[in-house]
């Protein structure tokens, strides 16, 4: 493995730890990649082709984690016509889809909603910091750090998305990890997001993503390579040439059976490394992303805008599955003066910063894929762990809410342009067309190639899993 000694940093509870980015490591609990490759290699079940012969499916997924839960009120679902400790200070701003409207602190979004549709109805939701249910589709899960068992899981845990894409239909491209999570660097799975998005749960460790988790100091370190200068992508790149370069020396290549041999591509190939080098991209599409400006107001002056264009750049060079979690920098605990989207208080400027930076990542991502005719082979995911309080609080801002929360899905051939469900007149519960977590998996798989009703896998005792129990894709979706 390849690791990248992290930071620490905290969450709204007040949860700390010490993370690692581990780059050539593609295995939760100790696996090697040979082994995880071995394991890929081992024949799909039952359940691939859903669209028939000659039928075009999607090619990928890019899932946008929104860490600490958006408010739905100030993003996709606003209530003008509540009174002010509901509505808050946000208005909405009309987008080029009649009737659909948005947060005005959207605009680059609102001139794009054609090429995507809101799902105000969502469900499926704790009252808990996990994105358990946003990688899974499952609320079920065992105990973690800071978050209560919820019973119901099969033994090994529920498989991410990004995982059960590796274990059905395996790498797209060699070289390249079906699953690829770029969430931040300081940003530890276990502690921040508190279910890694790769997770591989009943599938193996064989299938988890490519990932950030805690690791020891046993795996090869890049050289000279810490956190800060990973955000230097040339210094990234450089860290890979020297480790091929020592690998070369050290003939580490020798005497490798065939799985050793594609894991040792993994590490030293340039395929992936070269889509983590921003430098490759021209300008114009690094002023589409916003990349050529400075952001004084920003503490260091750094942002994460970068992960979207990251996110298509990996996705082109061959992932099947690619998660990022966006927020404004340094992802943290909000107390500490960090940031993520758990606005407990003083939300409103809060959201004036952050809203605007995901207008700009998510609508350029959008845009590119659109511009490069692979929007249609590329579905895009945003969404969060669980909404907010309808009323505002008395340190004006909103606490958690999982009874409702909004979502924003785009491209991989779906019908677009389109509002799905609606919430009662404060935004606290669905008031029609409830859409569960598990019916967007579902419509994400069926697109992928994967049919849920008949798919199986055996759980660590044995026992067949279906994906989904009995989700099923969304009609207006996929109809």
């Amino acid at each position: 493995m390849l690791t990248i000694p992290g930071p620490h940093s905290r969450y709204c509870d007040g949860i700390s730890r010490r993370s690692w980015l581990k780059i050539g490591g593609l295995a939760l609990g100790g696996l090697s990649l040979p082994e995880v490759l071995r394991a890929q290699s081992l024949p799909s079940p039952s359940g691939r082709g859903v669209g028939g012969e000659g039928s075009r499916l999607a090619k990928g997924v890019i899932m946008v984690l929104l860490p600490g839960g958006p408010t739905h009120l100030e993003t996709f679902d606003l209530k003008p016509d509540a009174p002010a400790e509901i509505r808050g200070e946000f208005r909405p701003t009309a987008t080029n889809v009649p009737g659909m409207d948005i947060c005005e602190l959207m605009p680059r979004l609102s001139r794009l909603a054609d090429k995507f549709t809101l799902i105000r109805s969502l469900v499926g939701f704790r009252d808990d910091h996990n994105t358990h249910w946003c990688t899974t589709g499952w609320e079920s899960h065992p105990a973690m750090d800071a978050s209560p068992q919820i019973p119901g899981f099969p033994p090994g845990d529920w498989p991410s998305l990004g995982a059960v894409l590796s274990r059905s239909l395996g790498p797209r491209v060699a070289g390249v990890p079906p699953c690829v999570d770029l969430t931040p660097v300081d940003a530890d799975a276990r502690f921040i997001l508190r279910t890694p998005p790769g997770q591989p749960g009943y599938l193996g460790v064989a299938h988890a993503g490519f990932e950030a988790k805690a690791v020891d100091r046993r795996n090869i370190m890049l050289n000279g390579m810490d956190l800060r200068r990973l955000r230097d992508r040339r210094a990234m790149l450089a860290g890979f040439d020297g480790f091929r370069r020592q690998a070369d020396a050290n003939n580490l290549g020798s005497g490798l059976d065939t799985f050793q041999q594609q894991a040792f591509e993994v590490l030293t190939a340039p395929r992936l490394a070269t889509a983590l080098d921003l430098s490759r991209e021209d300008e114009r599409t690094r002023r589409l992303y916003s990349l050529d400006r400075e952001y004084p107001d920003e503490r260091e002056g750094k942002h994460y805008l970068d992960q979207f264009l990251l996110a298509r750049r990996v996705i082109d060079a061959g992932a099947r599955c690619v998660t990022l979690a966006f927020s404004r920098w340094p992802f943290g605990r909000v107390l500490r003066g960090d940031h993520n989207w758990d606005w407990h208080r003083d939300l409103f400027p809060e959201a004036r910063k952050t809203l605007p930076l995901l207008d700009l990542g998510l609508s350029a991502l959008i845009q590119d894929l659109h511009q490069r005719g692979t929007l249609n082979d590329v579905a895009v995911v945003v969404w969060g762990e669980f909404g907010r309080t309808p009323r505002i609080n008395g340190n004006a801002g909103r606490d958690h809410w999982a009874r409702v929360c909004s979502a924003l899905v785009a491209g991989g051939g779906l019908r677009t342009g389109q509002v799905l469900g609606s919430t009662s007149r404060w935004a606290e519960e669905p008031r029609t067309r409830p859409v569960h977590f598990r019916d967007v998996f579902a419509t994400l798989y069926q697109r992928l190639g994967i049919d849920v009703a008949t798919a199986q896998f055996n759980d660590l005792s044995g026992r067949p899993q279906y994906l989904l129990g009995n989700h099923r894709a969304v009609d207006e979706l996929v109809g």
